[in-house]
């Protein structure tokens, strides 16, 4: 067996036991409305142009929005149609997915790496005392997409890894690599 078919068994048995062990309807409720938040994106983008408002966070705002959009392009445009990983429900018959049907493909995890795109740039950028909760909602919107049955575990892991690096290359590019390196907030005092 080579290594790609032992992950993506791995991947199927955590998603069965997701589906066995953790589904129920107060659940599947919750992460549904979780799951919704990153549909078309439209949490992130609010949050967005609640910071492009705010003149104290509008650096942040833009930061986020750029950090948005290039992971849209990145991962909608080039990464799903490189890889072209089929839906976990798709594979087997056992799996059963709750909701809209996604008419992409499932690797990586769209709705995961735009929460961490946008929620890492508020974490990095904004006061810690509240803007963890942003990265709360983005781990929340991962794990709802495996609840859901539309993605695999290593579709949430690679939208996590490849938000962060974006998040982290935009910040970069627009916040210049020494103040990154030293955290320096855009906030104004």
């Amino acid at each position: 067996m080579n290594i790609l078919n032992w992950i993506t068994n791995l991947d199927l048995a955590i998603n069965h036991w997701i589906q066995e062990n953790l589904r129920n309807d107060f659940l599947t409720r919750f992460f549904t409305f979780i799951t919704s938040l990153s549909n078309y994106g439209w949490f992130w983008i609010l949050l967005i142009i609640v910071l492009l408002i705010n003149k104290k966070t509008r650096k942040v705002g833009i930061i986020a929005f750029v950090s948005f959009c290039a992971c849209a392009l990145v991962v909608n445009v080039f990464m799903k149609p490189l890889f072209m990983r089929t839906r976990p429900y798709d594979l087997v018959d056992f799996l059963i997915y709750i909701g809209h049907e996604p008419w992409d493909y499932s690797f990586p995890s769209g709705h995961t790496s735009a929460a961490f795109s946008v929620a890492l740039i508020c974490f990095w950028q904004l006061d810690k005392k509240y803007s963890w909760i942003f990265v709360l909602i983005a781990t929340l919107i991962g794990f709802s997409r495996l609840y859901l049955g539309v993605h695999y575990p290593g579709d949430i892991l690679a939208g996590i890894i490849s938000g962060t690096i974006i998040a982290v290359i935009i910040c970069i590019v627009l916040n210049g690599f020494r103040s990154f390196l030293l955290n320096k907030k855009l906030t104004k005092k």
